[in-house]
């Protein structure tokens, strides 16, 4: 596996798991085998490339495996990446995560191991890398092409926050599941004429909550981009409630929404390798104050409330249709470009066209939801109007 030759591609997840990442792998993995080249896949992200050992007498099995077509066959029908995926930073890189074998040469607190990643791959004989993640994952891709590695890249999260498409893998796996999960749920919050508060992934972008409220899952949404008036919230759901024949409401709260005047609430003070702290808390408070406050707005009687975290519930299992197709359209875009000899791209879908922009637009902005564009600040929901010429998802990259 250390023989170089001009025609190996290297091909990685990184960040949190979402459907859709298998059946990438698969475009890129099929094609490029037909075209003569050798596949590598490079596991458990980032880390996979800084915990691998130079000797050709050590066992990386678990560093990085040459793909076929039998094995990208069988994964790519299935949800998560078969690569595995991990929140390493090689960068920055915490002394108690350097590897064994490097501990002699890095022993600050946090050290950058880019060069060790650049003999990595040039061991394993690795020309063109595709790296497949969020803007975390991809940042890393862009700080690599700066240092003359020949890098592609594929936006992939179910927040569909990659700056520079409209649209990321997972994204639509997700709403598709934010809205049937809601939806067996609405039972349990009719048949108990409750307040239902479910909570999903959004740290930064509130894309999670906009879209399935904006297609009728729930009644009201908060997200990171607005800080919210919990009284105005809680007015607002009671009589939302007390509107509805089966006497029930639902809001969708993503997890970086934050109280006005108030903060994010995280589950602890630990942080990954990008410095984020993980989030939690929210959902379960806004419950509490809304059962507290609710009989000012209901005639001095108290509103009880289902409180419901989706988790991973919503970005585990199969991909759907969207997130099965928009995959192998990306894998072939990254080999393309591989083809052409062209290298520091982001294979994008912008205004429902498929294209490629510089790399480094994953660091040269955030992508949020333009509240002054899609969100009703006064009643807390998405607004609908001035649809034309506006992408399948609507919320476009600004």
């Amino acid at each position: 596996m250390t023989a170089k030759t001009s025609k190996t591609i290297g091909i990685l997840t990184g960040g949190g798991d979402v459907p859709g990442l298998n059946p990438a792998i698969r475009a890129v993995t099929v094609r490029a085998i037909r075209e003569g080249y050798r596949v590598i896949g490079l596991r458990r992200g980032w880390a996979g490339l800084i915990d691998l050992v130079r000797d050709t007498k050590f066992n990386n099995d678990e560093n990085f495996i040459e793909l076929s077509r039998t094995v990208v066959d069988r994964a790519s029908r299935t949800g998560g990446t078969f690569l595995h995926s991990s929140r390493t930073r090689p960068s920055h890189v915490a002394k108690s995560r350097v590897p064994e074998h490097l501990k002699g040469s890095y022993s600050e607190t946090t050290n950058d191991l880019t060069k060790e990643v650049i003999k990595n791959l040039e061991w394993i004989g690795i020309d063109h890398l595709i790296a497949i993640g969020g803007d975390d994952t991809l940042s890393y891709a862009a700080h690599l092409f700066k240092q003359g590695v020949n890098v592609n890249a594929i936006p992939k999260t179910m927040d569909n926050d990659v700056p520079g498409t409209d649209y990321c893998i997972g994204f639509s796996t997700c709403v598709t599941r934010t809205i049937s999960m809601t939806n067996a749920l609405r039972t349990s919050a009719g048949s108990h004429e409750r307040i239902m508060v479910l909570e999903v992934f959004g740290r930064y972008a509130g894309f999670t909550a906009m879209l399935p409220t904006m297609a009728g899952a729930a009644h009201r949404c908060v997200i990171p981009e607005y800080p919210f008036n919990i009284d105005r919230l809680t007015q607002i759901l009671v009589d939302d409630r007390n509107e509805n024949p089966s006497r029930y409401s639902i809001v969708m709260v993503s997890e970086g929404a934050m109280f006005e005047g108030g903060e994010m609430q995280f589950e602890n003070a630990e942080k990954d390798a990008y410095g984020h702290a993980k989030l939690g808390g929210i959902g379960d408070m806004i419950s509490a104050k809304l059962k507290e406050l609710s009989p000012k707005y209901n005639n001095g009687r108290s509103i009880d409330t289902i409180n419901q975290k989706l988790g991973y519930l919503v970005r585990c299992g199969d991909p759907d249709a969207i997130d099965s197709i928009v995959p192998m359209a990306f894998g072939t875009m990254a080999l393309d470009l591989i083809l052409k000899g062209t290298h520091g791209r982001l294979v994008v879908l912008n205004n429902g066209r498929y294209d490629h922009v510089p790399i480094d637009v994953v660091t040269s902005k955030k992508k949020v939801v333009n509240v002054a564009k899609h969100y009703d600040t006064e009643r807390l929901h998405p607004i609908y109007q001035d649809f034309e010429n506006l992408p399948l998802f609507i919320m476009a990259s600004e």
